[in-house]
């Protein structure tokens, strides 16, 4: 039972505290952004270094180090986007009568830059582990990059829980491309893909044959997909569920305070 216990706590903890660390450094003032992407990308390579390393150890430390690798490189995937670095040419919201096959090309162009990068560290993890025995960074980068698109899709067409909150006021033309309804059709579609998918993951991770590795490892991305899956939920049940993150906006509480400060600092200096 430990072997199962102790890699779900570890995605657990993993992913919730790498998504408020993300949300608090996005949420900083922007002359701060080049230190974060500095440090991101550094992590960055670290990540790749370790998928090259860990791809061919399979061994419970060697599933381990994969999975905290991939997520190492998603992390900079999500900052370089949040901080405006990699994003896309369009950087404007759409005019109100703006709708259909228009409206979709214009959230494309303003993701397009994000979203080759996700293809081409995808294809770069898949040909550091090509023929590899431990395959859990491809795992863990291919949940990551689809549910990641899954949800974006989902709030394009339409979610109860927009979580707007969570977007940089320096981002703000992306809640152009947010739409507020109770549901959409691709909504079951992508739940029930996602849970079939990670019914095979949990089958792979419990099987009778299965080794050590292979139960740690598998049980580090089926948790992944399990927490995807419940964040998709997020999206549509009525809870306030951002309060999961709210601690990564302190950032932008401390940001705004400062600049009140600063307002009645410059107002008392003008009165006088």
């Amino acid at each position: 039972m430990v072997e199962y216990l102790l890699p779900a706590f570890f995605a657990l903890f993993l992913w919730w505290f790498s998504t408020g660390v993300v949300i608090y450094l996005d949420n900083l003032p922007v002359r701060t952004f080049r230190w974060s992407m500095a440090a991101g990308t550094g992590a960055c390579l670290l990540g790749l270094y370790g998928v090259h390393v860990s791809s061919g150890d399979d061994s419970i430390m060697g599933a381990y180090a994969a999975f905290t690798s991939a997520l190492l490189i998603w992390a900079w995937v999500e900052l370089s986007y949040y901080t405006n670095y990699l994003t896309g040419p369009r950087q404007q919201r759409c005019p109100p009568d703006c709708q259909g096959l228009r409206h979709f090309w214009h959230a494309i162009q303003s993701n397009i830059y994000h979203e080759l990068a996700i293809v081409a560290l995808g294809v770069f993890i898949a040909f550091l582990t090509w023929g590899q025995a431990n395959q859990i960074a491809l795992w863990t980068f291919l949940v990551l990059a689809w549910m990641h698109e899954s949800a974006r899709i989902n709030v394009f067409l339409g979610v109860r829980n927009l979580n707007e909150e969570f977007v940089p006021e320096h981002m703000e033309f992306l809640r152009g491309f947010m739409r507020r309804r109770p549901m959409n059709m691709f909504f079951p579609f992508s739940v029930s893909v996602s849970t079939v998918a990670l019914v095979l993951l949990v089958q792979a991770a419990i099987g009778p044959a299965v080794d050590p590795f292979m139960a740690v490892g598998f049980t580090l991305v089926a948790t992944l997909m399990a927490l995807a899956i419940l964040e998709h939920w997020f999206l549509v049940i009525p809870l306030p569920t951002a309060f999961l993150w709210h601690w990564g906006l302190k950032s932008r509480e401390h940001q705004q305070q400062g600049e009140a400060v600063r307002r009645r600092t410059a107002d008392v200096d003008t009165t006088s």
